[in-house]
């Protein structure tokens, strides 16, 4: 079988993150890697692995107010290939919009993406809405991490349900659970069937230990709403596709999970207000 895959989470700027606390504790309690776990990638490597193993898209996260030049130039020497997922710096407002709406002009950013346990407030809180309003119109999803989180940091505000309110409110935005929703897993099955805009990708989660819950819902109602997604190289995305493969799914439903329905989501047609962002 041809692999075809977009993977939405892919980091290549891990060197920046060694002296996180969490992200340390990450390295040593739960890989048990070497010095190497905090090496950056460079575009070409990159490119040489996706092409290997069937990954037509990678998302590659940036920081919108003071985005790496770095990591801006994969876009440019490969395009077509690799998209941004901006992170805002929330608590500076409206500058962190419009420097997400300055960097949208010039590069590809396909989804606004937020770190709840960062802030240590859910996504319900008011300081979330400014952003939402605003990806509603550029028209770009916003990706939510949801689920208990691995690392010592706090974890209750990431429960899926925090999501209800948002997805009432904000009908029109689309909404992507990322990192799962573990242990809140049916949870966040019930509030994707009730909310049409409302999805999942299964970023730093290993295929292999999905839920039968989740993957009873891939193979039903909700076949067009999992996205599949790594977090390479901490979770390699070559490991992943590997386990998707055997996957107990219904037929068609694993090109669903490793391509279409990113696909859909974040490449189908947009409508940008005032003609903006296109």
């Amino acid at each position: 079988m041809t692999i075809k895959a977009i993977d939405p989470w892919v980091n290549v700027s891990m060197g920046a993150m060694v002296d996180t606390p969490f992200m340390q504790k990450v390295k040593e309690e739960y890989f048990k890697a070497g010095d190497d776990f905090f090496k950056n990638i460079e575009a070409e490597e990159l490119i040489e692995r996706m092409d290997a193993i069937g990954v037509e898209k990678s998302f590659l996260s940036v920081d919108p107010y003071r985005p790496d030049q770095r990591v801006l130039d994969f876009t440019t020497k490969y395009p077509g290939r690799f998209y941004l997922a901006a992170s805002p710096r929330l608590k500076k407002g409206m500058k962190a919009l419009w420097a997400l709406e300055d960097l949208a002009r010039d590069y590809p950013v396909i989804m606004a993406r937020v770190t709840p346990f960062e802030l240590d407030l859910p996504p319900n809180d008011p300081i979330y809405y400014p952003l939402y309003a605003k990806c509603i119109e550029m028209d770009i999803p916003v990706g939510v991490n949801t689920g208990l989180p691995g690392p010592p940091v706090p974890g209750e505000c990431q429960h899926p349900m925090y999501l209800d309110r948002v997805c009432l409110h904000f009908p029109q935005l689309k909404l992507i659970m990322q990192h799962g929703a573990d242990p809140w897993w049916d949870i966040a099955i019930r509030l994707m069937i009730k909310y049409r805009n409302l999805y999942l990708m299964t970023s730093a989660y290993s295929p292999k230990y999905l839920p039968e819950s989740l993957l009873h819902y891939m193979n039903t109602r909700g076949k067009n709403k999992i996205m599949f997604a790594s977090d390479h190289p901490v979770l390699s995305m070559d490991r992943c596709l590997e386990e998707a493969q055997t996957l107990d799914l219904r037929p068609g439903i694993l090109e669903k999970y490793l391509y279409e329905n990113a696909d859909a989501v974040l490449f189908g047609e947009r409508s940008p207000r005032h003609g903006a962002f296109k």
